[in-house]
């Protein structure tokens, strides 16, 4: 049985516990959940008590890490990332991670990298909003790659942005256009899918991203493209809400210990 941990525990955080309680998970055993919201990460560990599981709801990471946990799903932040990544994989913990966009900073990108090797962890990246990493990869193994990402969403989810103007009410606007690096700078949590697929592309600093606000649309869409001299793939999602990427996590949880590995 594997030692499971969970730091944010929000919406996405309870698509994982519903997951374990539903026994979709049976290779793991949640031992402890992490959140800076104090009555988030009660909650969650009381769900799992009703259910007979014992959880314990940590109060910082340091003991959250003591837990001594094989895995460490990530469901917070982009900084929260930051924060965890490097004490979690010298503590042995692998991560699962849905912040990719704490790695498009390059130098903490090696960091983790190289931490990860020494102490035999891992971090998995989960495909969260988007998907299709394995012919993203192949079609950039093959050399002479080029790629570009597209995100669509409505001005419900922009409103609270740095990027938000008053004309995004009435028509569609390009709000953003630049390489995935720029992107998560000026949008942190929102476009996290973009630096996963230019990690599994031609990197932050290459990956073309365009996001655009369009009046009444709900949802989020996710287009990335990518071509070579003998491929040329689409991967076009949309999502409703924000579940799918829920889900990811547990997919990426199966694959960790499946025998067979999709």
């Amino acid at each position: 049985m594997k030692k499971l941990v969970i730091v944010g525990c929000g919406y996405l955080a309870d698509i994982v516990v519903n997951a374990l309680l539903q026994g979709l998970l049976p290779d793991y055993e949640l031992v402890g959940v992490y959140s800076r919201t104090v009555t988030k990460a009660d909650l969650l560990a009381a769900k799992m008590e009703e259910k007979g599981r014992r959880c314990i709801a940590c109060y910082s990471l340091e003991e959250l890490l003591a837990l001594k946990p094989d895995y460490l799903v990530e469901a917070a932040s982009p900084m929260a990332m930051k924060e965890l990544a490097l004490p979690a994989l010298r503590n042995g913990t692998s991560i699962v991670t849905l912040s990719i966009g704490a790695l498009a900073d390059k130098a903490f990108y090696n960091e983790v990298s190289d931490t990860a090797t020494r102490y035999g962890s891992r971090v998995y990246i989960a495909s969260g909003a988007t998907g299709g990493f394995d012919v993203l990869r192949t079609a950039t193994l093959m050399g002479n790659a080029t790629a570009s990402f597209y995100n669509e969403k409505g001005v419900a989810a922009l409103r609270q942005s740095p990027l938000y103007t008053p004309d995004m009410e009435r028509v569609n606007r390009v709000v953003f256009s630049g390489t995935a690096h720029e992107a998560i700078e000026r949008y942190p949590t929102g476009l996290n899918v973009a630096v996963a697929a230019s990690l599994a592309t031609v990197g932050p600093e290459h990956l073309q991203v365009t996001m655009e606000s369009t009046p009444q649309f709900t949802g989020d869409r996710q287009r990335v493209e990518i071509k070579n001299e003998q491929v040329y793939a689409v991967v076009d999602v949309f999502s409703a809400t924000a579940e799918i990427a829920g889900w990811s996590v547990v997919s990426t949880l199966q694959n960790i210990v499946s025998p067979i590995v999709f």
